[in-house]
């Protein structure tokens, strides 16, 4: 049963420590199907669910009778399943015009300010955009104390690997409203971007948010040694207020 795993093994607290995209999609089901049936954990159901239809291709064409024919899935539970695979659906279906698209550092801070710029503890996020700088996702990576002891690369490039995405943006805040970029700041983004160059994925730039300001590192050249300040689409002032 799940509650007789430990605790960070569990789906929902490993979701909520890593982040979504670290889950399979057993763990994902999982977490929509909530429980399990008389003698079968929910992440064992899940299993059987994907079993069944050879994948999450397969299930995503199931329909609600089929769903609820299988042992284990109410109509409650094949309800929850059809409403996020149709939401999957809509999501890959938006038009160009439905997408953010990130210009220049401000943009990235307009689209997260709201939410990061007050935040009481530090939380590093990993925009991933498309060729064409649209936001596809976002994925919250850490939260607490974001440095190079505790950051890992991996765990950063971990969503656009899976994702193919071309391009990132990573950006985190400063709790204490001022976003001038630390020594630790600056190695992370220099240790991103390295790795990064060699899975041919491009860091567009790195953004510490403040308190009503921020600072674009790539703008300022910390950790993109030896790349320009930044092409015209990341060619504003290198912090605003």
């Amino acid at each position: 049963m799940i509650r007789d795993l430990p605790q960070d093994e569990r789906p929902r607290e490993r979701l909520q420590r890593y982040g979504p995209s670290s889950l399979s999609n057993s763990e994902l089901i999982a977490i929509l199907l909530r429980v399990g049936s008389a003698g079968e954990s929910v992440l064992n159901l899940s299993a059987r669910v994907l079993s069944t239809y050879g994948g999450l291709g397969g299930v995503a064409k199931a329909s609600y009778g089929e769903l609820c024919g299988l042992h284990g899935i109410s109509a409650a539970k094949a309800c929850q399943l059809l409403a996020a695979l149709e939401l999957g659906r809509r999501m890959t279906s938006l038009q160009p015009d439905d997408r953010v698209r990130i210009n220049t550092p401000l943009d990235v801070f307009n689209l997260l300010s709201a939410e990061m710029g007050f935040l009481v503890q530090e939380h590093l996020r990993v925009l991933l955009l498309n060729t064409k700088n649209e936001v596809l996702a976002t994925h919250e990576i850490y939260k607490g104390n974001v440095n190079s002891a505790v950051v890992r690369v991996s765990e950063v490039l971990r969503p656009a690997v899976r994702e193919n995405c071309p391009n990132i943006i990573i950006a985190h805040n400063h709790p204490s409203g001022d976003p001038t970029p630390s020594p630790e700041d600056i190695l992370v983004t220099r240790q991103i971007r390295t790795c990064a160059e060699m899975m041919d994925i491009e860091l567009l730039d790195h953004v510490v948010i403040g308190n009503r300001r921020f600072v674009s590192l790539k703008e300022r050249r910390l950790g993109f040694d030896g790349n320009a300040a930044g092409s015209s689409d990341f060619g504003l002032a290198a912090e605003r207020k």
